[in-house]
């Protein structure tokens, strides 16, 4: 049996053994019950044991468990501190590693793609990769003309093995509920699954890459590697130093931290409105730190194999709905929402239930400056996650439109990171300057006519 076959014997064997401990937990709480543990007390070791060994599992692996264990990661901070604590420092492997590929089978990639001489495009080629993940593994090199590049090599039968563990993880995905209170795993799980062609076709994310390379070449706040060269397998772009947001999550300083935020939150609203495009793979690894020459930083952006394509910017009803949340119209607020699909025909709500429900969700964007912390990423997601609570039933009752899905994965993903940060970030500021519908008509109209523009960014932060 060759290494490829043999390995996804057992990284299926791994993910099928994981339902089984599960089960094996719930029993084991059943009879923690009955010995006179309270059920708040049970649930959270149930919890913690979920997480243990489901981490576990994922840090072994590659293909589509490594991208679900990714896109959980970010969400650690809704987790309570005695279960996500002792299991932050493997959230945080899983973001920037991954088992590497053997050497002769990167070689054999590099020669199929590039050509027998593949090493003469090269003046020098790491054979250690410098970072592993999902479907591919990078290794750093100097290009012909003396460029830095980071070249990206597609693990053979990457697609497959994407497909069969997310098929895997998908039939289970119920019973990782309990992991991240309020959040519904299915959904996420169908996402990366349906966007597994886009993810290993290198040609749009070398497309998608480039865009944002040029739209922010000069710009003083991010940073995007120019692409050098591409084909199947193998995309090559420039190479870019910097501290990755991971580290910065565990040691960073607060001047880092909030740096950082503001400019995750500035990339994430203008990327739309700039290219067209939203960068769709927000966790930590695929961001870094860059020192600027004036003394601060700027954020550096890696990994465009995700893109949700948005030619007119984020929709303007996000806008509109923001605005009117906050001025507090909960009739005009029901019915965008009504429109738009996310309160269907067959159900009716009560207007004012809706505002209840979405003002503290949306508390940051109500303030000049918001601190993220994981307290309060853990209270709403307890209020959203409690049986009893009003927010839980009316979560229920709303729907999320196709159309939505990954602006919606996307946003709370960038939450989820702003929240392991512990940042302090002006976003009201982001979203007047980015997003559609946020100001009044008449301000937009205001701030055109005096060639200030709704849409300029803000100024950067010293």
């Amino acid at each position: 049996m060759s290494d490829l076959p043999r390995k996804a014997v057992t990284r299926t064997a791994k993910l099928a053994a994981l339902p089984i401990g599960f089960a094996g937990r719930a029993t084991w709480g059943i009879g923690k019950r009955i010995g006179g543990k309270s059920a708040e007390i049970v649930g959270r070791e149930l919890q913690q044991r979920t997480a243990e060994q489901l981490f576990k599992v994922l840090g072994e692996l590659k293909g589509g468990a490594m991208k679900f264990g990714q896109a959980l990661s970010v969400f650690e901070s809704a987790l309570p501190e005695e279960v996500a604590g002792p299991y932050r420092a493997a959230l945080t492997k899983l973001q920037e590693a991954a088992p590497p590929m053997p050497t002769r089978t990167v070689h054999t990639v590099l020669e199929q793609r590039l050509g027998e001489q593949w090493r003469e495009l090269f003046l020098e080629f790491e054979e250690k990769p410098s970072a592993a993940a999902s479907i591919g593994q990078v290794h750093r090199a100097v290009w012909r003309d003396g460029r830095e590049v980071a070249v990206k090599v597609q693990y053979p039968g990457a697609g497959d093995a994407l497909l069969s563990d997310l098929n895997q993880l998908g039939r289970f995905a119920r019973l990782l509920g309990p992991l991240i209170p309020g959040m519904d795993i299915k959904p996420l799980i169908a996402e990366l699954r349906d966007r597994v062609s886009e993810e290993l076709d290198y040609a749009l994310e070398a497309q998608a890459q480039q865009t944002h390379a040029e739209e922010f070449d000069d710009d003083p706040d991010v940073v995007v590697p120019r692409v050098v060269h591409q084909c199947d397998q193998v995309l090559v772009t420039e190479w870019i130093d910097g501290i990755p947001l991971a580290e910065i999550i565990n040691d960073g300083n607060r001047e880092q931290r909030d740096r950082a935020g503001q400019l995750l939150a500035r990339f994430l609203f203008s990327g739309p409105a700039r290219t067209g495009l939203l960068h769709a793979d927000p966790h930590p690894g695929n961001f870094r730190l860059l020192p600027d020459d004036k003394g601060g930083w700027r954020l550096g952006v890696l990994d465009f194999g995700t893109v949700d394509r948005l030619p007119g910017g984020l929709p303007e009803p996000i806008g509109d709905s923001l605005r009117m949340t906050l001025d507090g119209e909960a009739s005009a607020v029901y019915e965008l929402l009504r429109e738009e699909g996310f309160v269907k025909e067959s159900i009716e709500l009560e207007p004012d239930a809706v505002l209840d429900y979405l003002l503290p969700i949306i508390e940051p964007a109500q303030v000049e400056e918001f601190t993220f912390t994981r307290s309060w990423m853990r209270n709403q997601a307890a209020r959203i996650a409690d049986p009893r609570s009003p927010a839980h039933q009316l979560g229920k009752q709303l729907n999320l439109p196709p159309a939505y899905l990954l602006i919606h994965r996307v946003t709370l993903s960038t939450i989820g990171v702003l929240c392991q940060l512990g940042a302090t970030v002006r976003l009201r500021d982001e979203l007047e300057a980015w997003v559609p519908g946020f100001l009044p008509e008449e301000y937009e109209y205001e701030e055109d006519v005096s060639e200030v523009g709704a849409q300029q960014p803000p100024a950067a932060e010293a």
